[in-house]
């Protein structure tokens, strides 16, 4: 038993070394197989990155495109907008047949000729020109010939003035001539005599040969008059003078008698009539001549007025347009660079954030100067729509607080709101009823210098509802007070602010709150005074808590 024993020990032990052996070599082949499985898995993953990475490139490529594409169409669009708009208000202040300035664009320079030389205490030469016999070349040769010869009228008188005075078409056959530089009064005359000189040559209109002539008043800063219609009236009727003289002659307003088209000496006295002169008017048909004269002078008074009235509002338009213009070419600049630096961004994905970023805000800034173009033209239209329905007012009021608080925040200003307790309900759109309290909001912090104050109120009163938002900041002038409602209108207040926009904001409250039926009025005790506007609106029957006044800063 003592033999086998050793034997059987070894045998065993021999078996389990084999046992072991197999089991590693099946972990081991386990192991290569994981290995294996893994190196695939890593070709795979690399692979599936190298891909994903060129596919990502592709597509970010094609969005850098994209982004260039719609970055140069914009401002292509914008180069155009600009483009017309500038002609347009070229062609706005010259006259179409002559190409010389209108009378408002004349009216302008002659305002600028006289506030320099009020303050170098110099004088303005202004001379009113009227072709003599013009009206017989119209009815003989027609009105192609005339405006022929207007044409070669105006060249003559440019050709004999200097190159910083200005000849202008007043209306017809008549012209202004601005002389903005004069030492003396007496250094006019030369200037005249010259101008009759050029025209005294014959026109030449087709195969006829038309000898010119012309009558020419003369009036002059400060001796004649102290602002740009005075002194054109006074060099017309200077202008009357040399033309009943025979023409071909100019006159000066001093020689004149003020206010008179006809010296007193021209005309008969009433005693100097003989009786059967005075036989010869019945006295029914004197009556009817008086009546006939009072009516057309109301009427030329009338027609004068509402003359005024175009030219000052066709002005408002050609400034406006000219802002217009400036405001859309801002914004080119930058999407022009953000253009160019796409060329060069491709796979730079900050970069590409970043020029989004500006073309993205600067294409806004377009779009609300064209939402305020459409807003514009609804205000001259009468266009609004309103959408009405029962409005909380203490809602709206808080909406429009918290859109411009940001804009507030970052200049510093605090934002008080008090707000009776419970609702303030009106008949209104919620839309536009914020946003006439968004422009009124926004417009105070436009003109609120950092760290300043604006208040934003409530309060029932009897029917109405009174809102009011004022502030500490630039303040509205007298002249300007009356017209900051205006279309068209941009008064120093809005001049002076480094702010972007094109002033039409307060023309559209003042419509949208008297499209609700209210009014709204702004008050201001002078410059750097403050300002506040003042909205009222009609209440919703007796949906309306009495006032508990709340208080809030920001």
């Amino acid at each position: 038993m003592s033999d086998h024993a050793p034997a059987t020990s070894d045998a065993a032990e021999e078996r389990r070394l084999d046992e072991a052996r197999r089991t590693l070599a099946a972990l081991q082949a386990q192991a290569d197989a994981v290995r294996a499985e893994l190196a695939r898995l890593r070709r795979d993953l690399t692979q599936a990155q190298e891909e994903f990475s060129e596919m990502r490139g592709v597509q970010l490529l094609e969005a850098n495109e994209q982004l260039l594409l719609a970055a140069l169409q914009a401002d292509a669009v914008a180069r155009t907008a600009v483009g017309n708009l500038d002609e347009l208000t070229r062609s706005a202040q010259r006259d179409a047949l002559t190409d010389t300035p209108n009378r408002i664009s004349m009216g302008e320079r002659l305002d600028s000729a006289i506030a320099m030389a009020r303050r170098h205490e110099k004088h303005v030469g202004v001379l009113f020109v009227d072709l003599d016999g013009f009206k017989e070349i119209n009815d003989t040769l027609g009105h192609a010939a005339g405006d022929e010869v207007l044409r070669a009228a105006s060249r003559r008188l440019a050709s004999a003035v200097r190159e910083s005075d200005t000849v202008s078409r007043h209306g017809g056959d008549e012209f202004v001539v601005l002389l903005p530089d004069v030492a003396k009064a007496s250094d006019v005359a030369p200037i005249a005599e010259k101008m009759l000189h050029a025209l005294a040559a014959p026109a030449h209109v087709g195969d006829q040969e038309l000898p010119l002539s012309a009558s020419i008043g003369v009036a002059v800063y400060p001796e004649d008059g102290e602002d740009a219609q005075t002194l054109v009236s006074r060099a017309d009727a200077a202008m009357y003078r040399a033309k009943r003289q025979g023409g071909h002659a100019y006159a000066f307003h001093a020689d004149s008698v003020v206010g008179e088209l006809e010296p007193a000496a021209a005309r008969p006295a009433p005693e100097a009539a003989s009786a059967r002169d005075r036989s010869a008017w019945p006295a029914q048909r004197h009556l009817d001549l008086r009546e006939a004269n009072e009516q057309l002078v109301i009427a030329a008074m009338t027609a004068q007025e509402l003359e005024h009235q175009v030219e000052e509002m066709h002005a408002r338009q050609i400034k406006f347009l000219a802002m217009v213009a400036h405001e859309l070419r801002n914004p080119l600049a930058p999407i022009r660079t953000a253009a160019e630096l796409l060329k060069r961004a491709r796979t730079d994905e900050a970069l590409v954030a970043k020029v989004q970023g500006v073309i993205e805000r600067q294409i806004g800034h377009m779009t609300r100067l064209v939402e305020d173009l459409l807003d514009g033209a609804r205000v001259s239209t009468g266009k609004f729509r309103l959408e009405t329905e029962q409005v909380n007012m203490a809602d709206t009021l808080w909406t429009a607080a918290d859109a411009c608080r940001a804009a507030m925040d970052t200049k510093q200003q605090q934002l008080t709101v008090a707000l009776p307790e419970g609702p303030l309900r009106v008949r209104g759109d919620p839309v536009r009823l914020a946003q006439v309290f968004g422009n009124l909001l926004e417009n105070a912090s436009k003109y609120t210098p950092e760290d300043g104050h604006i208040a934003l109120s409530a309060a029932v009163e009897g029917g109405s509802i009174v809102v009011t938002v004022s502030d500490d900041g630039m303040g509205i002038t007298r002249e300007a007070l009356g017209h900051v409602f205006d279309l068209f209108v941009q008064g120093t207040r809005a001049m002076t602010a480094q702010n972007r926009g094109l002033g039409i904001g307060l023309a559209v409250v003042r419509e949208l709150v008297e499209a609700h039926g209210g009014t709204v009025e702004a008050r201001s005790a002078g410059k750097d005074l403050g300002s506040a506007f003042i909205v009222t609106l009609p209440a919703d029957g007796d949906a309306v808590t009495p006032p508990g006044a709340t208080t809030t800063s920001g």
